[in-house]
């Protein structure tokens, strides 16, 4: 009797221990990111190499304050790829991360087939925006368009 109850606890305690490792990961550290109006996305202009504000609608974002890579963020701009590409920096190797699964408008599967194909054209919105961590931002010929944060590489060259 002893060994069933002992082996009860151990299995509860390793139910209850995942149950809460995977709510830490998906859950708890996230909170609905703060954009500034008429700030809320900027990309970096060709010609001074600042991030400048663009327009974008209906912007929604997650953010961690855990990580500088858990920021992700879905919105619309009017602008044309053409006149973004004349205009904003191109962003050589961008990777989109995974986002939770509750933050469904941004999926990063769809995304990454999209820039490969040319669908999309992925921007430098803000250069060591985090230490080592650049903010790239993917826009669709139909406006749609998502932001993350990645790793540049830029930490381990120094």
């Amino acid at each position: 009797m002893n060994g069933k109850i002992v082996g009860g606890f151990l299995v509860l305690t390793g139910l209850v221990a995942g149950v809460a490792m995977y709510w830490l990961q998906v859950y708890a550290f996230y909170h609905e990111a703060v954009f500034r109006p008429g700030d809320e996305i900027a990309l970096t202009s060709v010609e001074s190499g600042q991030p400048e504000a663009i327009l974008a609608e209906a912007v929604t974002g997650i953010d961690s304050d855990s990580s500088p890579i858990r920021f992700r963020a879905c919105f619309k701009t009017p602008l044309t790829q053409a006149m973004l590409t004349e205009t904003y920096k191109i962003y050589p190797n961008p990777t989109p991360l995974t986002a939770p699964s509750w933050f469904d408008c941004f999926r990063a599967d769809e995304i990454g087939a999209a820039l490969e194909s040319g669908e999309a054209i992925a921007f430098l919105g803000q250069e060591n925006i985090h230490p080592g961590v650049d903010r790239v931002v993917a826009v669709f010929a139909d406006g749609r368009a998502y932001a993350w944060q990645q790793l540049n590489g830029a930490e381990g060259d120094q």
